[in-house]
């Protein structure tokens, strides 16, 4: 088994995301999702893909398509969660706000998830932006204050290190919480799940369940690279031109940003598909690959179930079209 779960058939193009008692799964053609409701029921969802950039082929050109797709993934993930949560409503549910009716009132129902879909990315990205962007930049800009003679080349060095000691202590809080620890035990049956079908063997809950839970294609590595990817371009930047102005200093971050996301999304199709195969892959994934240890949790049995059915109802019609 040690010597199978090293070799891989070929590298899919599925990917997932885990959810509150449940699993996405994303194929070249079809969305699956799959929830363990409190009976103890698997409960599916499957959808067909409409790519948007079937519609508009520009959106699929490197470098371009890494935003659309991470956008249309945040969407997708969204709906899902709230998809999920609703078969585990809260014990006790609040008394709706003025603002809850005045919306309910006003918009359809089909609106109104719309509505609180776009709110929920608009809050992700603005708060993934502050914390890992924004902050970092506030924070050293307090360094010239107490010190103006501080060079600019620590200034960078200082802003670069507390991007990632933020998302490192962001990762870390996530972990410990209760029911996000259940959440990173189906992140966990995902990547095995995914491992498993990729190295060619049956997806059963024997086979999945002694594969690796840290995958180089994960959404953590994903964050972590943008974050890395941003430190490098905004050194260079600044380099050049020695821009001190916090708020200047921002604005160029987020001008910045698309073209981080864009390189990093090339960066991760890249190293999934030779990280097998490649040393400079396995050294450049490593970190990534590391911060999954707050991410992925090793998962039951039922889990695991999910996962496979999950990845099960996504596999394409024709052998081969998931191919990376």
């Amino acid at each position: 088994m040690a010597e199978e779960k090293k070799s891989c058939a070929f590298r899919t193009s599925i990917g997932g995301q885990a959810l509150i008692e449940g699993i996405l799964m994303r194929g070249p053609e079809k969305q699956a999702i799959v929830v363990r409701d409190q009976d103890g029921n698997l409960v599916e969802k499957v959808e067909e893909l409409k790519l948007i950039k079937d519609r508009y082929p520009i959106l699929g050109l490197p470098l371009v398509r890494g935003t659309v797709n991470f956008l249309d993934s945040m969407v997708k993930g969204v709906k899902a969660l709230m998809y999920s949560a609703d078969f585990y409503p809260e014990e006790e549910a609040a008394k709706p706000s003025k603002f809850e009716l005045w919306l309910e009132k006003h918009l359809s129902s089909k609106k109104l998830e719309s509505a609180v879909v776009a709110l929920a990315v608009a809050l992700g990205v603005g708060l993934s932006i502050f914390l890992f962007l924004i902050l970092p930049t506030f924070l050293t800009g307090g360094l010239l204050h107490f010190f103006p003679n501080f060079p600019l080349w620590g200034r960078n060095l200082v802003e670069g290190i507390l991007k990632i000691a933020i998302f490192l202590v962001y990762l870390i809080v996530c972990s410990k919480q209760k029911d996000i620890y259940r959440v990173f035990q189906y992140h966990g049956a995902e990547h095995k799940t995914i491992f498993c079908y990729e190295a060619g063997l049956p997806l059963t809950v024997e086979n999945v369940r002694f594969q690796p839970r840290h995958h180089p294609r994960c959404g953590t590595s994903f964050l972590f690279v943008v974050i890395f990817v941003s430190i490098l371009f905004s050194s260079v930047v600044f380099g050049i031109w020695p821009i001190t102005n916090v708020w200047l200093r921002s604005l160029v971050h987020l001008l910045l940003l698309p073209l981080v996301v864009g390189v990093t999304y090339e960066f991760n199709r890249w190293v999934g598909r030779h990280v097998q195969d490649s040393g400079l892959a396995k050294v450049l994934t490593a970190p990534g690959m590391w911060m999954q240890n707050f991410t992925t949790n090793e998962p039951d049995d039922g889990m695991i179930e999910c996962a496979i059915r999950s990845l099960e109802l996504v596999l394409p019609s024709e052998k081969g079209k998931d191919e990376w």
